[in-house]
């Protein structure tokens, strides 16, 4: 979007694209929602075979250990193919988490399975009474003769009635004078004996997200990750992990690959006033993508990003809510029909991705809550 290849990056990007052409199922493409692990996990694999399933681990840890310019390369190419949203937790989350503050033992019985796909893992932070103020959650953990005794539950899981496992936040130390300071970060197997898993059905009709209810759930101490009581020093390290990963530019090139799609079809793109509009959000996604790229170097290079992460995830989602806008201004009348619209690049729903793309300033951390974060550890503002 912003650099032009070297002569290697363009060899790679034609091994990529070649690969991909033939490899990724056309049932696949163009999807605007998670497709079931039946359908997914097939696809998440091969990527894996491939070696491409994780080009930001190391090499160390099995991952493509990818320069920069292959991870753009990689992502660039996904996009132009409309690839499909893959299973994340596992791979962008806690991967990352367990390699930096986990014991040797949990990295080697959890890395590889997520590596392989094996297990797929959900995210358990949010409560009903605890989501934008994470701080503030009630699901309780009494460790007793080497086991956490855990109750409580958790809200908005992605995919946790399809996970294995689940990496959550628990109180362990109810009487802290620091909320913060009484949390604990455990990684809990959903298929122990306690654990009662409600899919949620979404504005898009899929069941994309779950409620988990724990009852007297026993896990193994040796699951805590980071210090007892350590807890928040993970979450908020793995929150800024989540935000750069959020921040990537695949969905928003997509949404504009697919109002070019759908602009041609409607005649719209003769409209000059509409291209005006298209041309300023390509630029707002390339000031993103240049965002997003130089924290991944940093991130890779071992700085801890602070604020930087509340910014990306603050641009990439509102510029993703901006695209879709407009692709449902593209679709004029078809823009609010429920079906797809057939173009000369293939069919798109633009529904769909409009429904889809209305949570993205709320999950990881609401619009709010970052505006909060930058007032208050950039511009040095008094906050609650």
């Amino acid at each position: 979007m912003f650099r032009e290849d070297s002569t290697d990056e363009a060899a790679f990007r034609a091994e990529v694209r070649f690969w991909l052409e033939a490899n990724l199922p056309a049932a696949l493409r163009g999807r605007t929602d998670r497709p079931p692990p039946d359908q997914i996990m097939p696809w998440y694999r091969a990527l894996a075979a491939r070696g491409w399933i994780a080009p930001h681990w190391p090499k160390k840890h099995g991952g493509m250990g990818a320069s920069l310019a292959q991870q753009i390369v990689l992502t660039q190419e996904l996009a132009r193919l409309s690839a499909p949203q893959l299973p994340v937790q596992g791979i962008n989350h806690i991967g990352p988490i367990l390699m930096r503050y986990g014991t040797e033992a949990q990295k080697s019985r959890h890395l590889p399975p997520i590596l392989s796909g094996d297990v797929i893992w959900a995210q358990g932070y949010s409560e009903p009474g605890a989501g934008s103020d994470l701080a503030s959650l009630s699901t309780r953990a009494e460790l007793k003769d080497g086991r956490f005794v855990v109750d409580g539950g958790k809200i908005w899981q992605t995919w946790a009635h399809h996970s294995d496992w689940m990496f959550t936040l628990v109180r362990t130390d109810p009487e802290a004078r620091v909320k913060q300071a009484g949390i604990s970060f455990i990684l809990i197997d959903l298929r122990t004996p306690g654990i009662e898993i409600r899919p949620i059905r979404a504005i898009t009709g899929e069941e994309e997200f779950s409620q988990v209810f724990l009852d007297g759930v026993e896990v193994p101490a040796e699951n805590l990750v980071g210090a007892l009581h350590g807890g928040w020093k993970v979450a908020t390290a793995l929150l800024a992990t989540e935000r750069l990963f959020t921040s990537n530019p695949q969905y928003a090139l997509e949404a504009v690959e697919r109002i070019k799609a759908v602009a041609a079809e409607t005649g719209i793109e003769r409209d000059a006033a509409f291209r005006d509009r298209l041309a300023a959000l390509s630029i707002g996604i390339a000031v993103q993508a240049a965002m997003f790229w130089q924290a991944v170097d940093l991130a890779a290079s071992g700085v801890e990003l602070g604020p930087e992460g509340s910014t990306m995830k603050l641009v990439a989602t509102e510029n993703l809510q901006r695209a879709t806008d407009l692709l449902i201004e593209a679709a004029g009348p078809r823009g609010a029909d429920a079906g797809r619209i057939e173009t000369a690049s293939g069919a798109v729903d633009a529904t769909g991705i409009f429904l889809q793309s209305r949570r993205a300033t709320i999950y990881g951390g609401s619009s709010e809550i970052q505006r909060n974060v930058l007032a208050k550890r950039v511009l040095g503002l008094p906050g609650g």
